[in-house]
């Protein structure tokens, strides 16, 4: 790939991460609060599974070509999605939207650890390492009011539950990087997200959860966007970066989701932002420029 369309690339899939992704926890939220988390989330899985595995075999690919490969997609399955959505999905029946996004922003600092480590292992310049602090500062003033005012009531579990949340899903990241399976991009994600969402099904019917759902036009409205714009979209383009771009790159995603996330709520749920709150958007805008401007066709 010639470095400016993978300047081109970088930057879309970027782009379809912070936005698709930023405006998921208010969806995520939505769900679990009218249908049973696990099996929320494990259909959600499934059906976008399902799509994504439909268009890879219709742009050629056969389950042939995954011989000796099978091994680290069945990881991949269990921990970037069956475990770490499975938590996610279940705390966020008490986290607040906004609570999880800020919680969520670790994501970039396990990542670039993590990323220190394997085959592929990258170690950040001076720059990208200011861009994180920075990115951390701002996070911190953007969500700032929002946790003094309610996420301190949260009960700890499920904050504990979100963290480690995060922890695996930076490992499945890194993983992702270090041991590249030489398929289809829309194969490797789709098959992934099936496999898990199969994992989330099983745990959910376990867990006694079919008892427990029950259509509703919100949870409904909810699944559709995760299914459509979440899966499809925001997961293929994550597994392009997890695969072409560094691991500050990629960690980015996790600085600028909590300013969406609190701008939708300001929108859809009359969340008010505060002044803080405003400076703390633009300090996290300035991080990432620092890790991401001007972008360099090495990138690998």
């Amino acid at each position: 790939m010639s470095g400016a369309r993978q300047r081109r690339m970088l930057v879309l899939c970027l782009a379809t991460v912070y936005l698709v992704w930023g405006t998921s926890y208010v969806a995520t939220r939505i769900g679990v609060l009218n249908l049973p988390p696990l099996l929320f989330a494990g259909v959600r899985f499934i059906i976008g599974g399902l799509l994504l595995t439909g268009v890879a075999l219709w742009r050629g690919f056969r389950p042939a070509q995954l011989a000796g490969q099978w091994r680290h997609l069945l990881v991949l399955s269990l921990i970037v999605v069956a475990i770490s959505n499975s938590l996610q999905a279940w705390a966020m029946q008490w986290v607040p939207s906004h609570a999880s996004a800020l919680l969520n922003a670790s994501c970039a600092l396990w990542i670039v650890v993590f990323g220190l480590f394997g085959a592929r292992g990258h170690h950040p310049g001076a720059r990208a390492v200011t861009g994180l602090v920075v990115g951390f500062a701002g996070t911190a003033l953007l969500m700032w009011p929002a946790v003094a005012g309610t996420a301190a009531g949260t009960l700890l579990v499920p904050q504990l539950a979100i963290l480690l949340s995060c922890i695996v899903w930076s490992l499945g990241t890194i993983y992702m990087r270090n041991h590249s399976i030489d398929v289809d991009l829309f194969a490797l994600i789709g098959l992934q997200m099936l496999l898990g969402g199969v994992w989330m099904t099983l745990a959910g019917l376990v867990r006694g959860e079919a008892a427990l759902w029950h259509w509703s036009m919100q949870g409904a409205l909810a699944l559709a966007y995760l299914v459509i714009f979440s899966c499809c979209f925001a997961y293929t383009a994550y597994g392009w970066l997890a695969r072409h771009a560094t691991p500050a790159q990629v960690g980015t995603y996790s600085y600028v989701n909590p300013a969406i996330a609190a701008v939708v709520g300001y929108v859809a749920l009359g969340e008010q932002l505060s002044p803080v709150q405003i400076v703390g958007a633009l300090v996290i805008l300035a991080g990432v420029l620092m890790i991401n401007w001007p972008v360099r066709a090495g990138v690998t």
